[in-house]
């Protein structure tokens, strides 16, 4: 399992079960949120038991923004988005991970936000496999 490597971090369950492992950036584990209506990566900072941002260190907080700009700037280089929506709610899971969804106008939910709109529908396997390969050209 990708995320059990770092010393004493663990990856919450629900995490877990809602993505799919793409990556290591550095910081964050790079994540595709399994969910096909919207092109949907998830930054997973590999920090046991931290929940927000400001708990980070300053050189982690310089991390996550380097790396959740440069996942942001190839997510849109890979879909043609109209707009990129990211954040880090964590209201649900708490462990720290950091949102970054492609928007485009007429998706499901546009204009609001993805977060508790409708039923997840999971990728099918190829098309998965299809997106995480374009975003890692991107990248």
């Amino acid at each position: 399992m990708i995320s059990g490597l770092k010393a004493g971090f663990t990856l919450d369950s629900r995490l877990d079960a809602d993505s799919e492992p793409l990556m290591w950036l550095g910081l964050c584990e790079l994540r595709v949120m399994n969910d096909q209506r919207w092109p949907w990566l998830v930054l997973v900072p590999q920090r046991p038991g931290v929940e927000e941002i400001h708990d980070l260190t300053p050189l982690d907080q310089a991390m996550l923004t380097f790396e959740s700009n440069m996942v942001a700037h190839a997510l849109k280089r890979a879909t043609g988005c109209a707009k990129i929506n990211s954040g880090a709610l964590g209201n649900i899971v708490r462990q720290l991970h950091f949102h970054v969804v492609a928007r485009t106008e007429g998706d499901p939910g546009w204009p609001g936000p993805v977060w508790g709109h409708g039923v997840r529908q999971p990728y099918r396997r190829d098309d998965l496999h299809r997106f995480a390969e374009s975003i890692k050209s991107a990248l």
